[in-house]
């Protein structure tokens, strides 16, 4: 599971103020919630795309800190895919990383640098 930053100044709910109807539009229909770490993220079980196995995502709240972003895309592996389920990983990978851009404000390249900088953080000092 990752949780992702929104962009300085802004929060998760003026981006999506209905994370549930977004997700449901962009993956398929919501089947139900998932505990993870005291929040509760929305689970779709059955994506519309093929590439999706499964897809956990919500609002990870923190007393005195901003809200983030909780997902995981579970993913299938390709070499089970058949050549018109390849066909959709492209889509799966634009439809993943629009979502994630909308909601948190932030890009691909953005995302990946702070998630850097996290683990530079969190790094023991020898």
């Amino acid at each position: 599971m990752k949780e992702y930053k929104m962009r300085r100044g802004e929060h998760l709910e003026d981006r999506m103020p209905d994370l549930k109807a977004e997700i449901e539009e962009r993956f398929g229909p919501v089947s139900g919630t998932e505990e993870f770490n005291g929040h509760d993220l929305y689970v779709v079980d059955e994506p519309d795309n093929p590439v999706f196995e499964r897809i956990v995502a919500g609002p990870a709240k923190y007393s005195g800190k901003k809200d983030k972003l909780a997902v995981h895309f579970e993913e299938r592996d390709p070499t089970e895919l058949s050549p018109d389920e390849l066909e959709a990983a492209g889509e799966a990978v634009d439809k993943k990383n629009q979502f994630l851009l909308d909601a948190t404000g932030r890009d691909a390249k953005s995302r990946r640098d702070s998630l850097k900088r996290e683990v530079e953080d969190d790094a023991p000092d020898y």
